[in-house]
């Protein structure tokens, strides 16, 4: 199962921003292009693993977070929301400040109301910035978390989450990078 995702993940380059070595892969960079059969099979997954029949929509993170949920979506007829990097100034908007191990910015949450019940899907969990920032506002707002699931674990970042928001997160791969190369396993 995940073949072709663990596959590629494998062939990804490795850049360094700073101390921080950086996967370059199409899942979390879209580039280099990402196969098709790749985001195809991520969604396959996600569709026999998960119990979507209480989910009312899929919530994805811009700009990563994007195709997952797009894909999510056709393969399910759920329909899904972006947490985008853009603010709107719409009514009920909520602002998020997230810091990451190479930025710190905001992200905007729109269409979301107590009592959705969503599914919260992203690229990578890292340093578990992003997502903890994202969860934390979710609850604050009160919808209904049934799952999050990130595509690939890397370093600690799962454990940061679960631990800073009492969330259960599942992911489909486990990523290391050491000397300069991908190690890649699936958890499924």
């Amino acid at each position: 199962m995940l073949e072709k995702l663990v596959e590629s993940l494998r062939n990804a380059p490795v850049v360094k921003k700073g101390d921080y070595d950086y996967f370059v892969h199409g899942i979390s960079d879209g580039i280099p292009a990402l196969n098709p059969k790749v985001l195809k099979e991520i969604s396959e997954v996600l569709d026999e693993q998960l119990d979507l029949s209480k989910i009312d929509k899929i919530v994805g993170v811009e700009a990563m977070g994007i195709h997952i949920a797009t894909a999510l979506s056709l393969e399910t007829g759920l329909p899904f929301v972006i947490i985008r990097k853009r603010q709107y100034g719409l009514p009920e908007e909520h602002e998020i400040l997230k810091h990451t191990a190479y930025e710190t910015s905001k992200l905007y949450i729109n269409d979301l109301k107590e009592g959705d019940n969503i599914l919260l899907v992203d690229d990578v969990v890292s340093t578990g910035g992003t997502l903890t920032a994202v969860i934390n506002e979710l609850k604050s707002i009160g919808v209904n978390l049934v799952d999050t699931v990130v595509v690939v674990e890397k370093g600690e970042g799962k454990s940061i989450v679960e631990e800073a928001t009492g969330e259960e997160i599942k992911t489909l791969v486990k990523l290391d990078v050491v000397d300069g190369k991908v190690l890649a396993d699936s958890l499924l």
